[in-house]
Protein backbone atom coordinates (compact mmCIF):
# COMPACT_ATOMS: atom_id res chain seq x y z
CA UNK A 1 0.00 0.00 0.00
CA UNK A 2 1.35 3.76 -1.02
CA UNK A 3 1.67 6.01 1.65
CA UNK A 4 2.12 10.72 1.07
CA UNK A 5 4.10 11.46 4.07
CA UNK A 6 4.49 15.03 4.48
CA UNK A 7 6.86 16.04 7.03
CA UNK A 8 9.55 18.94 6.98
CA UNK A 9 11.70 17.69 10.03
CA UNK A 10 14.47 15.65 8.20
CA UNK A 11 15.29 13.66 10.94
CA UNK A 12 11.87 12.31 11.85
CA UNK A 13 10.63 12.34 7.79
CA UNK A 14 13.36 9.76 7.47
CA UNK A 15 12.62 7.45 10.07
CA UNK A 16 9.29 7.27 9.16
CA UNK A 17 9.79 6.78 5.31
CA UNK A 18 12.49 3.97 6.56
CA UNK A 19 10.52 2.32 8.79
CA UNK A 20 7.34 2.42 6.93
CA UNK A 21 8.67 0.47 4.38
CA UNK A 22 10.16 -1.78 6.42
CA UNK A 23 6.90 -2.45 7.11
CA UNK A 24 5.56 -3.19 3.64
CA UNK A 25 4.47 0.67 2.65
CA UNK A 26 5.60 2.45 -0.58
CA UNK A 27 6.22 5.57 0.69
CA UNK A 28 5.92 9.21 -1.12
CA UNK A 29 7.89 12.07 0.97
CA UNK A 30 7.02 15.97 0.72
CA UNK A 31 9.04 18.36 3.10
CA UNK A 32 6.63 21.29 2.51
CA UNK A 33 3.02 22.61 2.51
CA UNK A 34 2.58 23.82 -0.69
CA UNK A 35 4.75 21.63 -3.29
CA UNK A 36 2.14 18.42 -0.96
CA UNK A 37 -0.96 20.07 -1.40
CA UNK A 38 -0.62 20.67 -5.28
CA UNK A 39 0.72 17.16 -5.69
CA UNK A 40 -1.97 15.42 -3.49
CA UNK A 41 -4.36 17.11 -5.47
CA UNK A 42 -3.51 15.76 -8.76
CA UNK A 43 -2.49 12.39 -7.71
CA UNK A 44 -4.78 11.57 -4.79
CA UNK A 45 -5.85 8.54 -6.13
CA UNK A 46 -2.68 6.72 -6.43
CA UNK A 47 -2.77 6.76 -2.00
CA UNK A 48 -4.17 4.30 0.10
CA UNK A 49 -3.47 6.96 2.87
CA UNK A 50 -1.54 10.39 4.20
CA UNK A 51 0.36 10.80 6.83
CA UNK A 52 0.63 15.15 7.75
CA UNK A 53 2.61 16.80 9.89
CA UNK A 54 0.54 19.79 11.93
CA UNK A 55 3.35 22.54 11.26
CA UNK A 56 4.67 22.98 7.62
CA UNK A 57 6.53 25.72 5.63
CA UNK A 58 4.18 27.29 3.02
CA UNK A 59 0.70 25.75 3.57
CA UNK A 60 -0.12 24.53 7.15
CA UNK A 61 -1.51 20.90 7.53
CA UNK A 62 -4.95 22.11 8.72
CA UNK A 63 -5.13 23.84 5.62
CA UNK A 64 -4.00 21.13 3.81
CA UNK A 65 -6.52 18.73 5.37
CA UNK A 66 -9.29 21.16 4.69
CA UNK A 67 -8.57 21.77 0.86
CA UNK A 68 -8.34 17.77 0.15
CA UNK A 69 -11.72 17.51 1.89
CA UNK A 70 -13.72 20.43 0.65
CA UNK A 71 -12.29 19.14 -2.71
CA UNK A 72 -14.14 15.20 -2.16
CA UNK A 73 -10.88 13.31 -1.56
CA UNK A 74 -11.88 10.81 0.82
CA UNK A 75 -8.52 9.56 1.01
CA UNK A 76 -7.89 8.41 4.79
CA UNK A 77 -5.58 11.09 6.47
CA UNK A 78 -3.72 11.05 9.62
CA UNK A 79 -2.39 13.98 11.48
CA UNK A 80 1.24 13.76 13.18
CA UNK A 81 0.81 16.86 15.93
CA UNK A 82 3.30 18.12 18.56
CA UNK A 83 0.36 20.13 20.38
CA UNK A 84 -1.64 18.24 23.73
CA UNK A 85 -4.85 20.66 23.40
CA UNK A 86 -8.43 18.99 23.08
CA UNK A 87 -9.54 21.91 21.11
CA UNK A 88 -7.01 21.12 18.00
CA UNK A 89 -7.86 17.57 18.08
CA UNK A 90 -11.69 18.15 17.99
CA UNK A 91 -10.98 21.11 15.50
CA UNK A 92 -9.14 18.39 13.38
CA UNK A 93 -11.71 15.54 13.89
CA UNK A 94 -13.95 18.11 11.95
CA UNK A 95 -11.88 19.23 9.54
CA UNK A 96 -12.41 15.96 8.13
CA UNK A 97 -9.00 14.19 9.49
CA UNK A 98 -9.19 10.49 10.36
CA UNK A 99 -6.77 10.12 13.36
CA UNK A 100 -4.12 12.25 14.74
CA UNK A 101 -0.88 10.74 16.95
CA UNK A 102 1.00 13.22 19.34
CA UNK A 103 4.41 13.39 19.04
CA UNK A 104 6.81 11.45 19.87
CA UNK A 105 4.59 8.43 19.20
CA UNK A 106 6.31 4.87 18.33
CA UNK A 107 6.50 3.70 14.65
CA UNK A 108 4.66 0.53 15.36
CA UNK A 109 1.89 2.40 16.79
CA UNK A 110 1.60 4.48 13.70
CA UNK A 111 1.75 2.03 11.43
CA UNK A 112 -1.18 -0.40 13.19
CA UNK A 113 -3.33 3.36 13.12
CA UNK A 114 -2.72 3.42 9.56
CA UNK A 115 -4.01 0.35 8.78
CA UNK A 116 -6.91 0.98 11.36
CA UNK A 117 -8.49 3.92 9.15
CA UNK A 118 -7.78 2.40 5.62
CA UNK A 119 -10.34 -0.46 7.63
CA UNK A 120 -13.17 1.74 7.77
CA UNK A 121 -16.45 1.23 6.49
CA UNK A 122 -15.84 3.84 3.15
CA UNK A 123 -12.65 2.46 2.56
CA UNK A 124 -13.91 -1.28 3.05
CA UNK A 125 -10.39 -3.00 4.00
CA UNK A 126 -10.59 -6.05 6.19
CA UNK A 127 -8.54 -7.05 9.03
CA UNK A 128 -7.46 -10.61 7.24
CA UNK A 129 -7.06 -11.28 3.16
CA UNK A 130 -8.24 -14.87 2.06
CA UNK A 131 -7.95 -16.76 -0.91
CA UNK A 132 -8.55 -20.15 -1.00
CA UNK A 133 -5.73 -21.82 0.94
CA UNK A 134 -3.88 -18.76 0.66
CA UNK A 135 -4.77 -16.29 4.01
CA UNK A 136 -2.36 -12.63 4.47
CA UNK A 137 -2.67 -11.00 8.02
CA UNK A 138 -1.18 -7.24 7.54
CA UNK A 139 -1.05 -6.79 10.75
CA UNK A 140 1.01 -9.50 11.85
CA UNK A 141 2.73 -9.36 8.27
CA UNK A 142 2.20 -12.98 7.62
CA UNK A 143 1.02 -15.12 5.31
CA UNK A 144 -0.49 -18.58 5.30
CA UNK A 145 -0.97 -21.55 2.29
CA UNK A 146 -2.62 -24.40 3.54
CA UNK A 147 -1.73 -23.57 7.19
CA UNK A 148 1.90 -23.36 6.62
CA UNK A 149 3.60 -20.27 7.14
CA UNK A 150 4.98 -18.70 3.96
CA UNK A 151 7.98 -16.40 4.21
CA UNK A 152 8.04 -13.24 2.15
CA UNK A 153 10.63 -10.08 1.82
CA UNK A 154 9.32 -6.88 2.42
CA UNK A 155 8.35 -6.12 -1.25
CA UNK A 156 6.99 -9.63 -1.96
CA UNK A 157 4.70 -9.24 1.04
CA UNK A 158 3.50 -5.81 0.06
CA UNK A 159 3.11 -6.86 -4.11
CA UNK A 160 0.86 -9.89 -2.78
CA UNK A 161 -1.33 -7.55 -0.43
CA UNK A 162 -2.15 -5.52 -3.48
CA UNK A 163 -2.74 -8.34 -5.08
CA UNK A 164 -5.64 -9.72 -2.92
CA UNK A 165 -7.16 -6.27 -2.37
CA UNK A 166 -7.66 -6.00 -6.05
CA UNK A 167 -9.04 -9.58 -7.01
CA UNK A 168 -9.80 -10.92 -10.68
CA UNK A 169 -8.45 -7.03 -11.71
CA UNK A 170 -5.76 -6.74 -14.37
CA UNK A 171 -3.53 -4.72 -12.84
CA UNK A 172 -1.04 -3.48 -15.54
CA UNK A 173 3.15 -2.99 -14.27
CA UNK A 174 2.75 1.42 -13.95
CA UNK A 175 -0.53 0.92 -11.63
CA UNK A 176 1.71 -1.90 -9.69
CA UNK A 177 5.03 0.25 -9.12
CA UNK A 178 2.99 3.01 -8.26
CA UNK A 179 1.23 1.45 -5.32
CA UNK A 180 3.89 -1.07 -4.21
CA UNK A 181 7.23 1.23 -4.93
CA UNK A 182 7.36 4.21 -5.35
CA UNK A 183 7.06 7.48 -7.87
CA UNK A 184 10.66 7.70 -8.51
CA UNK A 185 10.97 4.57 -9.26
CA UNK A 186 11.74 4.06 -13.19
CA UNK A 187 8.78 2.70 -14.63
CA UNK A 188 10.96 0.73 -17.13
CA UNK A 189 12.56 -1.51 -14.76
CA UNK A 190 11.54 -5.16 -15.23
CA UNK A 191 11.03 -5.26 -11.37
CA UNK A 192 7.56 -5.98 -11.17
CA UNK A 193 7.75 -9.09 -13.39
CA UNK A 194 10.82 -10.19 -11.08
CA UNK A 195 9.34 -10.33 -7.85
CA UNK A 196 5.92 -11.88 -9.05
CA UNK A 197 7.91 -14.69 -10.20
CA UNK A 198 9.78 -14.71 -6.66
CA UNK A 199 6.11 -14.47 -5.51
CA UNK A 200 4.78 -17.37 -7.98
CA UNK A 201 7.17 -19.60 -7.34
CA UNK A 202 6.86 -19.52 -3.00
CA UNK A 203 3.29 -19.58 -3.58
CA UNK A 204 3.83 -23.14 -5.35
CA UNK A 205 2.60 -22.10 -8.89
CA UNK A 206 5.06 -24.35 -9.95
CA UNK A 207 2.32 -27.21 -8.26
CA UNK A 208 -0.26 -25.96 -10.77
CA UNK A 209 -1.38 -23.12 -8.52
CA UNK A 210 -1.86 -19.85 -10.43
CA UNK A 211 -2.79 -17.48 -8.31
CA UNK A 212 -1.18 -15.04 -10.26
CA UNK A 213 -1.98 -14.86 -14.21
CA UNK A 214 0.25 -13.25 -16.58
CA UNK A 215 -2.57 -11.24 -18.59
CA UNK A 216 -0.34 -10.62 -22.31
CA UNK A 217 0.96 -7.19 -23.02
CA UNK A 218 -0.46 -6.08 -20.31
CA UNK A 219 0.39 -7.25 -16.47
CA UNK A 220 -1.09 -9.19 -13.99
CA UNK A 221 -4.18 -10.71 -12.59
CA UNK A 222 -4.87 -11.75 -9.11
CA UNK A 223 -7.05 -15.34 -9.43
CA UNK A 224 -8.46 -15.76 -5.80
CA UNK A 225 -9.97 -19.63 -6.53
CA UNK A 226 -7.82 -21.92 -6.96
Amino acid sequence: MRLLVIEDEERLAKALKKGLEKDGFAVDHFDDGENAVKHALVHHSSYDAVVLDLMLPGVDGTEICRILRERGIKTPILILTAREGTVDKVMLLNLGADDYMTKPFSLAELSARLRAIMRRPDITLPAELQAGPLRLNPAFHKVFLDESEVLLTTKEFALLEFFMRHPDQVLDREHILEHVWDFNFNSFSNVVDVHVKNLRKKLGQEDGRAFIETVSGVGYRFVPSV
